[in-house]
């Protein structure tokens, strides 16, 4: 094999473009893209501050709410969402530990945010989902983005959302967003896909028009998927929380960033700990709730 020594350069040296070009280019990119953002800075501000208030509010509801209060109406929840007395004692045991080594103030910051960016996605997903599933022709568009969207490291996520929207809670959930909504959109599709031809038929055979068979039969059918979407999603804002508080998201999220800048050991895994514990009360929820869906769908359908 011959080595570079007895080679031409060029054949050694891939002939790349001059770093006074490269550095040209980039500056005026990075230029007009920071010129377009401050040409529309207040339509961008009020675009988001609905966001901005949203946020707040729910923020200010788990943190000023008595924990009583705010832990009886979770139990509620995961009761009604799981049908299980051991995830719902599970859920109170986990919630208690973790106001027992004082992390329920960012718990509940944590919490909000992690609300506040499913809703968002799933706002954004479904619909996009359901078209998707009606047009192979978006369905083509669209999944190469998705691609890109879930293989893009969640740092670089952090870059264009600073420069649009600067330091602060609602440019970390934006990218939380971001970062969660690919599986809420590919399994919303992939559900409504599955459904079966016959049923499907069956519909247009009683004269349901596109609109009713949609809502009445194909995503009804297509609950259970759609809520394997829904946890996916949870599930990768609560991994993306810890990136975003680089950008300002409080929360467990900062606490944990602090502890590796300082290296606190037990702060770190504490708050580790609690963030692993909200993932898995909202997965076993949401997995139990889908299952429950899908005998459901059986049933009806079978």
């Amino acid at each position: 094999m011959a080595t570079c020594s007895v080679l031409p350069e060029v054949l050694c040296n891939f002939p790349a473009i001059s770093d006074q070009t490269i550095r040209m280019a980039r500056k005026t990119i990075d230029d007009g893209f920071k010129g377009l953002v401050r040409e529309y800075a207040d339509v961008i501000d009020v675009l988001v501050q609905p966001l901005q208030w949203f946020l707040n509010y729910l923020e200010r509801l788990f943190t000023t709410s008595p924990w009583v209060l705010v832990l009886a109406v979770m139990l509620v929840v995961v009761y009604l969402a799981s049908r299980s007395r051991a995830i719902t004692i599970g859920t109170a045991l986990a919630m208690s530990a973790i106001g027992l080594v004082g992390l329920w103030q960012d718990t509940m910051v944590t919490l909000a945010i992690v609300t506040v960016s499913t809703l968002i996605a799933i706002l954004i997903g479904l619909p996009i989902g359901i078209v998707m599933a009606r047009s192979n022709r978006v369905q083509g568009v669209v999944n190469p983005v998705l691609d890109v969207m879930q293989t893009m490291p969640s740092f670089v996520y952090l870059i264009p959302v600073v420069v649009i929207f600067g330091i602060g809670k609602v440019p970390g959930l934006i990218a939380v967003v971001i970062y969660a909504v690919p599986p809420m959109i590919r399994l919303t599709n992939l559900g409504i896909r599955l459904v079966d031809r016959d049923v499907l038929e069956a519909a247009d055979a009683f004269g349901s028009s596109p609109g009713q068979k949609l809502w009445n039969v194909q995503i009804p059918l297509a609950l259970p998927t759609i809520m394997a979407g829904i946890n996916q999603t949870i599930m990768m804002s609560l991994a993306m929380v810890v990136v975003a508080s680089m950008v300002g998201v409080g929360g467990l999220g900062k606490n944990t960033l602090q502890a590796i800048n300082n290296q606190f050991f037990t702060f770190g895994f504490l708050n580790g700990f609690a963030l692993v514990a909200i993932a898995i009360i909202f997965d076993r929820a949401s997995q139990a709730f889908g299952k429950r869906l899908q005998k459901h769908s059986e049933v009806v359908h079978g």
